[in-house]
């Protein structure tokens, strides 16, 4: 695959990337609601997952109004009821920094999440490079569209793991192709790779990986991942792990492939949750 040059760097790219990104983390757009988030294992969050189970198919939140906080969604500390992302601005500009880096440097490849909840982070890699003019760039998305899968025994790192009660991670995919169509960014540059990761990644259509970004937060969605996908990211890309900080077993998974590897490239933070590495 031959990398497109990057056109030079216009005030319109740039204001057109800051405003996309304010609206997938409604940054200043949102108003007065924040998803409520209750203590594992409380009272609340029983009676919460009663009703969840009850309401299955319909979109039932629990939201509290509040004062919009800059610094929170700058961070990624809370929960925007309708945005297409929680990851934050910090977030979102390190995706944009790692692939205007790789689009200046000529390296190959493509861009992939692997567990993209509404596709949010997609959206923006989608729409960096249709501000840069790059048609010859897939942006993969990578997720069960079903939640996260239940501990299933091989890691114990995920032992008593409660990420897959949670409905509200659940985004199915039309809902997914639906955020992407709200911002005119739907088209064949766009692939939904539908499953698990142990049974899609292996077996995953993609030639070579320019930035590869993990946000399956738990140790076998972060190692079901990176084992398939690693040898494909080109050197001079990115490895991107969104929970790094967040989740003990995400951290472990990446230690853990990184040391069995000899991986000795210099992690880097992005907040208080995530981290990147460039492959030398």
């Amino acid at each position: 695959m031959t990398a497109t040059p990057v056109p030079t760097d216009s005030e319109a790219a740039g204001l057109y990337l800051d405003l996309i990104a304010k609206m997938l983390t409604r940054y200043g757009f949102e108003g007065r609601n924040v998803t409520v988030r209750f203590e594992p294992r409380s009272y609340e969050s029983y009676l919460w997952n009663l009703v969840r189970i009850a309401t299955r198919d319909r979109d039932v939140r629990v939201v509290e109004s509040g004062e919009f906080d800059a610094e929170r969604r700058e961070n990624g500390r809370d929960w925007p009821a309708d945005a297409e992302t929680m990851v934050g601005m910090k977030r979102l500009l390190n995706v944009r920094t790692c692939l205007e880096s790789v689009l200046a440097d000529g390296v190959p490849g493509d861009f992939i999440e692997t567990g993209a909840w509404r596709g949010g982070t997609c959206i923006f890699a989608r729409a960096v490079l249709k501000a840069h003019g790059v048609t010859d760039r897939t942006v993969w998305v990578a997720d069960s569209f079903e939640g996260l899968p239940k501990p299933d025994g091989r890691f114990e790192a995920d032992a008593g793991d409660e990420h897959h009660t949670k409905i509200e991670l659940a985004i199915s995919t039309e809902q997914v192709e639906d955020n992407f169509r709200r911002y005119d960014l739907l088209d064949d540059q766009v692939k939904l790779l539908v499953g698990w990761f142990d049974e899609t990644l292996p077996a995953a259509p993609i030639e070579q990986i320019a930035v590869l970004r993990l946000d399956g937060d738990m140790y076998g969605s972060t190692i079901d991942a990176l084992e398939p996908l690693y040898d494909k990211v080109a050197v001079g890309g990115y490895v991107i792990v969104d929970d790094y900080g967040a989740v003990k077993g995400c951290a472990q998974a990446v230690h853990d492939f990184r040391e069995s590897r000899g991986i000795t490239d210099e992690l880097h933070p992005i907040d208080w949750a995530g981290v990147y590495w460039r492959k030398s």
